[in-house]
């Protein structure tokens, strides 16, 4: 953390950053840090098979850089063992969308993975009899494994923890629900109450799984599209684990969808004639009392909002890269006649892409509207939160422009996304030098496959 970025904070603040143990400023998230100091994974095993004695499996899994899990299932005699860990070849984060190696490395070494704490859950398919446990990867000094996105996020997060600022943040995932051959039922639109009858059993047994698994899902909502749906998770300042419940929640939903003979679909733009689906974040800072340091009445926001919202406009264009994975979520973001460009902010307004919903003074947030439901919310929280720290770091409060002035300009195709994020030295820095070449190699290896196709349309065109 630079010199400038001390000196912006102290005219807000009235209290020293943190000054942190050196065993725990170490680059890891400060609470998961503690939480590791007080958990023992054997503990946690032997409580867990005590309420699920008929436990027969164990899903061991990472989620790679797209928010794919990738693991393997291990006999009930393994969870004994499970504190000492097991491997998982390095490329596991080289993988495209289909599983295969994009980015070759150097060597294909394997890692040690070691169980997150307090992760240990029933597995969907067949709770009584199946559990499933998320692992970090370690790298060959032992340190977290770089290319990693939910050790890229705890890192971010650690620059503002060390400062005595804690991100609380909040997500809502969007998803269509459609059956072998979709059917354009009649829209019945946003906030509808009533769904049919093979809809509200799917609901309510997501919500009862959704409740085993220790996933705080606080309401499903309709949204403007026929089919078209809208999971909300509690605010927390947990904000890797609320970035795990995201991942943990879209597999749920497919698997709840499918055994009701539906699927769940989290492709950004699904139907080219129909609303995309959105992964957005609302996000707020507080400090080491807990209290909202965005806290201003609307028309008046105070210097560390409006810095944090300049700093995530300055780096929106090169931010596109990572919160628009693939070429479908830029279909989503493409300008036509109902969908403007995310390229601004402004107050209550669902057209920008930085929103400052309706609050009291004391809950002022930001809503980050711009990522596509596909994308891997570690990466779109890394890349929110490395936006608020530029803002902190590098922008005068008077540079932020007034809002909905359609600033910046966004890259409307991922080609021009990818170069444009290779050039920001702040974000590629922020995420690792590593990872960021990963990325980009990765995601230009998926565009050549994708551009190399010949769809029907345009077969029909010759």
């Amino acid at each position: 953390m630079n010199a400038f970025f001390l000196k912006s904070l102290r005219p807000y603040f009235n209290f020293p950053g943190l000054s942190l143990p050196g065993a725990l400023n170490s680059g890891l998230w400060l609470d998961q840090k503690i939480d590791a100091l007080q958990h023992n994974i054997a503990v946690e095993v032997a409580d867990y098979l005590e309420r699920y004695p008929q436990t027969k499996h164990v899903d061991v899994y990472l989620n790679d850089i797209n928010g794919t899990m990738r693991g393997k299932r291990l006999s009930v005699e393994s969870m004994l063992s499970l504190e000492n860990g097991c491997y998982f070849p390095l490329s596991v984060y080289s993988m495209d969308q289909k599983g295969k190696i994009a980015a070759p490395l150097h060597d294909e070494p394997d890692r040690l993975c070691v169980p997150v704490a307090g992760s240990l859950r029933p597995c969907p398919q067949d709770p009584q009899h199946n559990a499933q446990i998320l692992l970090t990867m370690k790298d060959s000094d032992n340190k977290p494994c770089p290319l990693e996105p939910r050790a890229i996020l705890q890192n971010v997060l650690a620059r503002f923890h060390q400062h005595g600022l804690f991100p609380v943040i909040a997500p809502e995932i969007e998803f269509y629900l459609t059956g072998n051959e979709r059917q354009d039922a009649q829209n019945q639109g946003c906030f509808h109450m009533d769904t049919t009858t093979a809809h509200a059993a799917l609901f309510d047994e997501l919500e009862q799984l959704a409740h085993l698994q220790r996933i705080p899902l606080t309401g499903i909502v309709a949204e403007a599209e026929s089919g078209q749906y809208e999971l909300n998770l509690k605010h927390s300042h947990r904000v890797v684990e609320v970035c795990d419940n995201v991942l943990a929640l879209r597999r749920l939903t497919r698997y709840v969808a499918e055994k009701h003979g539906l699927q769940a679909n989290f492709m950004a733009k699904p139907f080219s004639e129909l609303s995309g689906s959105g992964l957005h974040f609302h996000f707020s800072l507080n400090d080491s009392r807990g209290e909202n340091v965005f806290s201003s009445p609307v028309n008046a926001l105070n210097s560390m909002m409006r810095l944090c919202i300049a700093g995530q406009l300055a780096l929106m264009p090169a931010s596109v890269a990572i919160l628009a994975p693939g070429v479908n979520a830029f279909r989503r973001l493409r300008k036509n006649l109902t969908e403007p460009v995310f390229n601004s902010w402004g107050y209550n307004t669902r057209a920008a892409a930085l929103r400052i919903p309706c609050s009291d003074d004391s809950n002022r947030r930001i809503e980050y509207r711009l990522a596509g439901a596909d994308a891997n919310p570690y990466l779109v929280a890394a890349t929110i939160l490395t936006g608020m720290l530029y803002g902190l770091e590098n922008i005068d409060v008077e540079e932020l422009p007034e809002p909905q002035q359609d600033q910046p300009e966004l890259p409307l195709f991922q080609q021009e996304a990818i170069e444009t994020f290779a050039r920001c030295q702040y974000l590629t820095d922020s995420l690792g030098e590593a990872f960021s070449a990963q990325w980009v190699a990765c995601k230009l290896s998926e565009l050549d496959w994708f551009e190399r196709i010949v769809t029907r349309e345009e077969a029909n065109l010759a």
